[in-house]
Parts: structure tokens; sequence; C-alpha cells
């Protein structure tokens, strides 16, 4: 290889300050021993320094292959105009130095034609970081082989580490594993050189891996330091420095760094692109078993560049100034991160806690009923599993899966229906303290493969389906079959046991010691309704509350029995202590429910609670014709009624009490983030209307829940002080004993949702403790006192009652030139024209400067979507005080793709407004 001087990049190169550019002279090491190379790096630090502005530490970045230090300018400038942003203002806070380094033979670094080796260029990296005379605090920051590199020089230099940051990496790849297939294919013999060196090929290869097409200028700027062969040299030493095997020269290297990085106990941010084909979310979790205590943030849809994908430079800000102060006093953080994590499990009161899975121990050798499996109906009658039954599986299933290895904080996803399967294998999972992943079927198979990949389980268990969809779509983790296969299916679907087997493997296995209440036990994931479904991270405590809130403000007890056709609440009849059944019916289509599946489920298990899901209502509504006198006789027993998931309207729920009418339906409002926050019965319903209020009225909050308001501004942002003072249009903010720990690496997601205001923390305290009632959980123990809060995207407002009303979602707030303006109530409005079946209000323009617009299903319906007849938009205009710019109709409004009672609001603005600047009438 020709060696080249180190140089400077072009000035007009897009985003990149030339300021910062600068060039030093660096004495080697290592085989470099004896020599001076030239590095070209880029640095803030003359800026502060012109600006005034005191620095805290600095940020050492090292990019990866084939990018530069270009990779890095957005965090750069950004960094620069914080400081100077502080400087104005006179807060003169801190603001970080940023180094951006380009590594010899990369970017405009000296060509230097000598292999370097990982090691190698780690200590190139510390002699470096020496010429410098850089001093602590460091925060070291790096992406694909950078972060390795940079993960070699933290692990060094203990003194000067204060914090790592990482963008899409790895420091350890397991023996036999292939490496990933695009780095395979550039290994291959006789492409190395080929893909890597004599042609841009790897380089144009990787600029392609955005999710979105990066600018082409851009693009020409990354390509800028490689136009020649002479010049991209480095980027197939990288390549060829990959150790795929312990036989590699770099191997014993990256076993060292990835064995010190599992000792590091320093707060650490991982920010990943989960659509990369090289650095997939496998790697993420090897990262994440070294440092737990690092906080992760997946940006679903970015891919390799995450840094071209996604805000990662404002996240990195954003970190460092959470974290400002033990990142600049090292070993100031009392507990260490390390230490927080294993004291809040040891340190856990157990006193007061009721595990869910009690009563399976104290109803042992009880063989009354405890689940009904209905799916099985008309071949032998329904399955009926005494309590007997159940506690014996639960602990045989239990003792299986400790016996193949399965262990305390590991990951179990479940691709199992609900019925007497599903519910021992959770258990036995709680048991244990696996952490049961959870995804609604409904989220179709682009959904569910993002959940079921994002949380990587350790363990999937399933049925043929879903267990061909994990091996087809390559999801991870063992496989273990509800049923036994034949040898030929088992090894295609590469399934490694199946239930049975686990069963006896576990026959002779003690049970371990049970998990604590702040272990983690499960995360469910949200419907993805506003965007990609989260993980919802429940702990053990947190379950058991929700078991206890449903138990003392419903009243069950043994003896009521569950019918429920809404998945998160199938599995909750055994931590009750009362029978259970879900309904025959497709549990991912909930409106493949029927009214007679419901009466069958009733007759079944003779009970008198029904719980269903606003989508299966609209079905057994629909279907009540088909309904027997016996089928009216059996539904004539219940005596509680609940739906939740999405508000109903009285009308549906009048409707539904025709059938049971000695029920008394409520309507809980509620998200997987926090399943029962408010409660209403028809009665309140009917009490409210008329009300001058605007929205759906979804009651008073539940036991010991806390609910305040956030009030928008003119920008229709959440800023407002939360307060519980009425008519107050804003965000709901929630607390309750049952609100989730987190969401399953989403740090930013999470730290947005927990966003703090002034909180009125005197009347958490305050709160009494709720009623202990005749529940079979229900302790004489208070209530534990709770003050995390959650921001719940949805908008509404409070009463002069403490009523709370939904007015809509967050993101679906119209803002106009006089100020927000939230949806439902107008919604509400145009819906009481008779010719309009349901509606939906939506704004199209510019933010700011939004206009709004109704979209209507019509009765009878329309085939041609477009603008509404002059008749019906008059009226339209007419029932409602906000204005509207134009009402056009539909033949079927678009619901998400879980809830079908829920309008996708998003889809239909984007939609008038194609077709109100003069797009084709197709439907939404």
């Amino acid at each position: 290889m020709v060696t080249e001087p180190a140089s400077r990049p072009p000035l007009d190169l897009p985003g990149l300050d030339p300021r910062f550019s600068r060039v030093a002279s660096v004495p080697g090491s290592g085989t470099d021993a004896g020599l001076t190379r030239e590095w070209h790096y880029l640095d803030t630090g003359d800026e502060l320094e012109r600006l005034g502005v005191p620095i805290a530490g600095t940020v050492l970045a090292v990019h990866g292959n084939p990018t530069w230090s270009y990779y890095w300018r957005e965090l750069l400038t950004q960094s620069v105009q914080a400081a100077e942003a502080g400087a104005e203002s006179g807060a003169g806070a801190p603001a970080w130095r940023v180094i951006a380094v380009d590594q010899l033979d990369m970017g405009y670094s000296e060509r230097t034609g000598i292999h370097r080796p990982l090691a190698q260029r780690v200590a190139d990296l510390t002699a470096f970081t020496e010429a410098l005379s850089l001093d602590g605090p460091v925060v070291s920051l790096g992406h694909d082989w950078g972060g390795v590199v940079s993960l070699g020089w933290a692990v060094n230099h203990a003194e000067q580490l204060t914090g790592v940051m990482l963008l899409n990496t790895a420091v350890h790849h397991e023996t036999g594993k292939p490496i990933p297939a695009p780095l395979r294919l550039a290994r291959a013999r006789g492409m190395l050189a080929a893909s890597t060196v004599r042609t841009p090929a790897f380089l144009e290869t990787t600029l392609a891996l955005t999710s979105e097409p990066l600018d082409p200028a851009v693009k020409d700027a990354y390509r800028a330091p490689y136009r020649t062969a002479a010049r991209r040299g480095g980027i197939g030493g990288f390549v060829a420095d990959i150790p795929v095997d312990a036989g590699h020269e770099s191997f014993s290297e990256l076993d060292r760094i990835a064995t010190a990085v599992a000792k590091l106990d320093l707060p650490a941010l991982m920010l990943w692109g989960p659509r990369d084909p090289i650095f997939s979310d496998y790697y993420l979790d090897d990262l994440i078993e070294r440092l737990p205590h690092a906080d992760v943030h997946r940006f679903e849809g970015a891919g390799h560049l995450v840094a071209e994908d996604a805000p990662y430079a404002e996240s990195v800000l954003t970190w460092l100034g959470d974290n400002a102060v033990s990142l600049a006093n090292p070993g100031s953080a009392s507990p260490s991160p390390r230490e927080a994590i294993a004291l809040a499990s040891a340190e856990s009161d157990d006193s007061s806690f009721v595990p869910l899975w009690h009563n399976l121990d104290q109803r042992r050798d009880d063989t009354a009923t405890a689940v009904i499996d209905m799916s099985t109906r008309g071949r032998r009658g329904a399955q009926q599993v005494s309590w007997r039954q159940l506690a014996d599986r639960v602990s045989q299933l239990a003792a299986g899966l400790t016996s193949i290895g399965v262990r305390k904080g590991q990951r179990v996803s479940l691709l199992i229906p609900p019925g007497p399967t599903l519910t021992a294998v959770v258990y036995a999972c709680f048991r244990i303290g696996a952490v049961v992943v959870v995804a609604d079927a409904g989220l179709g198979v682009k959904g569910l493969t993002r959940a079921v990949r994002g949380s990587w389980p350790d363990f999937v268990i399933g049925e043929a389906p879903g267990l061909t969809a994990a091996r087809t779509l390559g999801w991870p983790g063992v496989r273990i079959s509800t049923a036994r296969l034949p040898k030929v299916s088992a090894a295609a679907l590469g399934v490694s046991y199946s239930l049975r087997d686990i069963i006896t493997l576990g026959a002779d296995t003690p049970l371990p010691v049970p998990p604590h209440a702040e272990d983690d036990a499960a995360i469910l994931f949200t419907s993805g309704s506003t965007g990609p479904a989260k993980g919802v991270v429940y702990r053990h405590r947190q379950l058991s509350a929700m078991r206890d809130v449903l138990a003392r403000h419903f009243e069950v007890t043994a003896d009521t029995g569950l019918v429920t056709g809404f998945a998160p609440f199938a599995l909750l009849g055994p931590a009750l202590g009362t029978r259970s059944v879900t309904p025959e019916m497709d549990v991912s289509s909930p409106r493949t429910l029927t009214a007679r599946a419901v009466a069958a489920a009733v007759e079944a298990s003779g009970a008198s609670m029904v719980f269903l899901s606003p989508a299966a209502i609209l079905n057994v509504v629909a279907t009540a014709g088909d309904l027997t006198p016996q089928d009216h006789s059996e539904l004539e027993r219940v005596r509680t009624f609940l739906s939740t998931g999405a508000p109903i309207s009285a009308e549906m729920l009048t409707s539904v009490g025709a059938l049971m009418p000695n029920a008394t339906p409520h309507s809980p409002y509620g998200m997987t983030e926090c399943l029962l926050v408010t409660d209403i019965t028809l009665d309140g319903i009917r009490a409210v209307a008329g009300n001058a209020d605007t929205g759906v009225c979804v009651g008073m909050p539940i036991g010991d829940n806390l609910i305040r308001v956030s009030a928008l501004d003119s920008d229709g942002a959440a800023t407002g002080t939360p307060s519980t003072e009425p008519g107050v249009l804003g965000e709901i903010i929630i607390s309750a004993p049952h609100l989730k720990d987190h969401y399953d690496r989403l740090w930013l997601t999470d730290r947005e949702a927990a966003r703090e205001t002034t909180i009125d923390t005197d009347a958490v305290a305050a709160v009494d403790s709720a009623d202990v009632t005749d529940s079979p959980v229900a302790t004489d123990a208070p209530a534990a006192p709770h003050a995390r809060w959650h921001r719940t995207g949805d908008v509404g407002h409070l009463d002069d009652l403490g009523r709370l009303w939904v007015e809509g979602r967050l993101p679906h707030v119209i803002v106009t030139a006089t100020g927000p303006i939230a949806p439902v109530g107008a919604e509400q409005d145009v819906e009481g024209v008779t010719a309009v079946r349901r509606a939906a209000v939506v704004g199209v323009g510019p933010h700011g400067l939004r206009q709004a617009v109704a979209v209507v299903e019509t009765l009878p319906p329309t085939r041609n979507p477009g603008l509404a007849s002059p008749e019906l938009t008059s009226a339209v205009r007419e029932s409602t005080t906000l204005p509207l710019v134009a009402v056009l109709t539909v033949p079927e409004l678009p619901t998400d793709i879980r809830h079908n009672s829920k309008i996708d609001r998003s889809r239909l603005s984007l939609w008038a407004e194609r077709l109100l600047a003069g797009g084709k009438p197709t439907a939404p």
C-alpha cells in the first residue's frame, strides 16, 4: 500500500463545520514504535474556549468501517450550538468537548501501508489521546468496529473513563455461529480485495444501509476520502481483521475487551438501529448482558448507519445532561450503576407481597375447576382443568424449564393461544422468575417479528404455526413446542423440546428460590396503534397490584367466575383465585367472537363476570339474533360486564346490557401501561348525558390511582404544570401501584413518558389505602405509596367532580391558528347527524395553521369516497361549533391494526390532504 500523509477534508461538505478540522502528529506505538503518524480529527474544543464555556469533559468518538469522522458531524454541531445557547442565556452550564478521530488508514488520516489488527488500533488510539494530553473525565463513543476500538481504549483507561456510549457494534461472537452474511460475502476468497479495495462496492453497500436514501451530497461526502483504491486499503484491512474464530489474530484482544466490558461499573448508553444486517439485536442482547445497567434505545426502522436514520445527537446530549453529576465526578454515584441493580432486588420488601401463583399453592388439593378451554368444544366437549391439575402442571413445567437452563431474568416468548396450556406455562415462568414475553397475534406477522426480535427472547414456546413463523422469519431463542412433533417436523422447525419433554426432564429437579417482588415478570406489547408496538415491562409487584385492584374494585371472589375475550385479562383467573374461561374465538381477531360463544362460556363456567374488548362487542351484538332461549337464560346469570381497550358508547353498552339484563355494565379506561385507571358504569354514562363537557367520560380513578392533566400550549404540546383543575384540555398523566415499570429497550420513550414537571407530591403521600374487601388476594397491609407518573399520550380534561373525559390522542390534536383542538368532542357532535354512522375529525394543512375536516361513514354506506353531498355537508357543519373546511365520505373508516374500534386518524389526515389537493378519490 502506498503511504500518504494526513490532510483536511474539503471545506464544502454538508453539515461539517471546517473550523472543527485538525491534523496532529502522533508518536507511534506497537508496530509503529519509533515512527510518527499523522491523524486527522474533528474537535470542538477551540469553539468552546471561544465561547468561554466551562468544559465538563471530553466525548471521544470513534467511527467504524467504511465511514470516517464525518459520521459524528451532527453531534459536534449540536454540542456547540447547545453551549452557545447556554452562554447567551447566562446559564453557564459546562459543555462536553467532542473529539472525533479518523482512524489511521481511514478518512483523512495517514495511509500507513501497515497491517493494523485490533490490538494495534487500540494502541493507536491510546497514542493519539496521549499526544493530545487528553485527561479525564472522558466518555467513549463508538460505532461499528469503532465501537470495539473505543471500548478497548475505555477498559485500558479506567482512571480517565467516566462513561461509555455505543451505536450498533459488537464485542463478542458465539463460537460456531456464522458471522453475518454481508461480511461472509465480503471476506470470501477472491472477494475481499475486489469488494473493499479495488472497487468501492463495500463502501457503496454500506451507504445504502439507511431507512431512507442519503442525500446525494452527504453520500458523496462519505466517499470523499476513499476516491481511489490506494485510499481504500483500510476498508479491506478492517474487514480482514474480523475475528471469525479463536484462531484469528484479533480474537484474543476482542475476548479481552469483551471480558473487561462486563466489569465496567459506569453509566452507559446504547443507541441501536434494529434493521442492521450486520450488527443485529443479537449483538445488542450480548452487550446488555455485559452492561445490564445501560440505558438502551432501539430506534425502530433505523438501520446500520443509525446516526443517519435517528436523532442520535440529541439523544447523546440529553443523556450527558441527565448523567452530568456522575459523569463529571467518577465514582461519586452511590450506589454504583451495577450496585443499584443488585440492590433493587436484594432489598425488595416482600413482606406484603402476595405473588401471582399464591392461589395455586393454596388450592393445590382443590378438585374444583380452575380453567376451561372452549377451543375443544365440538370434539370432546370443553376441557376442564382443576386447581389441583393446574398447580401440578405449573410445578412440573417450572421444574422442567429449570432443568433445561431457564433462569431468573431470561426471556420466554409465548406463541400460544389463551387456554390451560398458556396459563400453565405463564405461571411456571412466573414461579421461576423467567420473564414472559406476550405479543398479540393481532399485530400481524410484521408486527410480531418486530416485537419478538426487539425483546430478543432466550426461549420461544409455541404451537406449530407460531414456531413456523419463528423459523421462517429468524426469530431468536431455543424453540419448544406445546405438542410433541414428529422428528422430521421438529427438526424442520428447529424445535429442541416439547412441553412433554420438559415435564419428563424436570422430574427430579427442585424448584429455584421464587423471584422477588421487584424482579421483572412480563413484557406486554402495546397495540401499535400509534406507531410500532412497544414492550411494556412489569415487575412482579406491579402485576400483583393489578390483580388486587381488579379484585377489590369489582369484588371478585372464588365463586365469581370470569369469561374473558380480552387477552390481557385472560390469564388473571388463577391469580384472582376464580375459575376462568376464554370463549371459542380467534384471539387474533376479536370480531370472531359471537353472542352464542359468550353464552356457551358462561354456561360452561357458571361465571358471573364477562370481560370483552370493544371490537369483540361489535360482533357479539351483531350476532345476538342467533341466541336461543337457553342462551338468554345463561346470560341472565351475569352480574358484572366489563369492556376495556377503547372507550365504548352508551348505545353499545346498552345493547350488551340487553343481552345480560342482570349485569352492571362497566367501561374501565386503561392502556397496556396501566390496564385499569378509571371506571364508569352505564348509569354513570347516562348521568353525564347532556353535560357541557366534551369527549368520552371514563369516570373516576380506581383505588389508589391518581390523575393529573398537563395543559396544552398554543403549539399543542403538553407543557402545563400537571394539576386537577377542571376544564383544562391537556395530556392525561397517571400514577398507580400497578403502573408499568418501564418500556423495554426504549430509554428515550420511557424518559418522555415519565417526564416530570411540578407534580403535587403531597397529594400522593396523602392517598388513603383502598378498602379491603373479601377478595381472595386482599391483605390487611396498607397500599404502598407510589409516586411514579406516566404521560399517557391521551388528551382530555377533568370535570368539577374529578371525572376524567378523554378527547383523543395527543398526535391527533389539531393545532389551528387559534390554538389546539381535540377531535373527539366534534366527532360526537357529527355522529348525532341522522345520516352519519361514524365520524372522524382530522386536520389538514401546515402545523399551527391546520384546518378541521370531518370524514364520515354514512347510512346507507357510500360506495365512492369523496366530497359529501351539499345536504350532508350542511347538516354536519350545523351539528358542531367547530368550523369544518370540508366534509368527506368514505365506505368505511380505517381502523388500526389491532383495536378495530380505534379510528386511524393519522392515516385519514394524510388521505384527506391528498384528496383535497386534487388526488384520486380512492379509499383511505
